[in-house]
């Protein structure tokens, strides 16, 4: 056969085979289209707190009961309000000073802080449990595993005293601190993390320390240059969701937190819907949309580790 009739051949079967397939094509949606539907209207349940949010913080009214979701008179005012620093207050009253960009700096540096301090304090706990065999090791699992089992709302109060108490010894960890917090966020968390990081960890062959320390890498060269980099996607996961959590979390910080000026944004927030800022829905609206994109844009930028760092020690323990 010679060279032309065997592309002919060729782009016949070509054509025959698409042909066939362009046939056996299903239909656009074919049986799962309420997968698609079922799809859509989570999007849009999920959507509708951020819309609902979004419409009151250009809003110029201050209450939700007359909120529609798309504002009738759209005004800047409520984030003027608070890059001034000052929030109107009832009719006739003088405005309130309100620092919420202290609280901002507040709430990044406390979540910053602790979101680093929890990857590394982990992973050096967490490696040390993981390639380390000595006495009291599981032991020391289970207590971290049944601390983690009572939730942080009921030990507030014994949190309260043992900041109070420290704090009249060292006063730099006492109420009203910003590393006296940063220390309880990081023993709320610690257990879970160590886990989380145990079980990555494990997933990571004991051979590639034994061949660092045959090139002659100290133990620390060893942990530094060949575990972490290798860890990576968990580390990142721990620091975004303690970073995250730190953001959001609000009791705590209310009880250690009395003096305006040390204020997180949660703790400080709240104060636009209670009768202290006279209820501004609108200004509250603000200053949580304010506080998103640092969340946001860490989430979009350690994207790529969440799904390998979450399930990577799901297998071994």
């Amino acid at each position: 056969m010679s060279t032309a009739e065997h592309l002919e051949t060729s782009a016949a079967v070509g054509l025959g085979t698409r042909t066939r397939r362009a046939r056996r094509r299903p239909r656009v949606l074919g049986g799962t289209w309420w997968r698609h539907v079922l799809a859509i209207l989570v999007i849009l349940w999920a959507l509708f707190p951020i819309a609902y949010v979004t419409s009151a913080a250009f809003n110029a009214n201050q209450t939700l009961g007359s909120a529609t979701l798309v504002p009738e008179r759209v005004t800047l005012d409520n984030f003027r309000y608070l890059v001034e620093g000052e929030v109107p207050g009832r009719p006739g009253d003088p405005p309130t000073e309100v620092p919420y960009l202290r609280w901002y700096a507040n709430t990044m540096i406390i979540a910053a802080c602790t979101a680093v301090l929890t990857v590394l304090l982990g992973a050096l706990a967490a490696y040390a449990f993981s390639r380390f065999r000595f006495k009291g090791r599981r032991l020391g699992l289970l207590a971290l595993l049944l601390i983690q089992m009572f939730p942080q709302l009921l030990l507030v109060v014994a949190i309260y005293l043992i900041v109070l108490h420290t704090g009249a010894v060292f006063g730099f960890i006492g109420l009203n601190t910003l590393t006296g917090l940063i220390l309880v966020y990081l023993g709320g968390v610690m257990g879970v993390n160590v886990w989380l990081m145990k079980g990555f960890f494990d997933t990571i062959p004991a051979e590639l320390d034994e061949s660092a320390r045959v090139d002659g890498a100290t133990p620390a060269q060893v942990f530094w240059g060949v575990i972490l980099p290798l860890a990576a996607p968990v580390l990142a996961v721990i620091g975004l969701f303690s970073f995250i959590g730190v953001v959001n979390e609000f009791v705590i910080a209310s009880v250690l937190l009395q003096e305006q000026d040390k204020f997180t944004l949660a703790r400080g927030l709240w104060g636009f819907i209670d009768q202290k800022y006279s209820e501004n829905w609108g200004t509250f609206s603000a200053g949580v949309l304010l506080a998103a994109p640092p969340v946001v844009i860490l989430f979009l930028f350690l994207q790529k580790f969440i799904v390998s760092g979450l399930t990577g020690g799901a297998v071994k323990g």
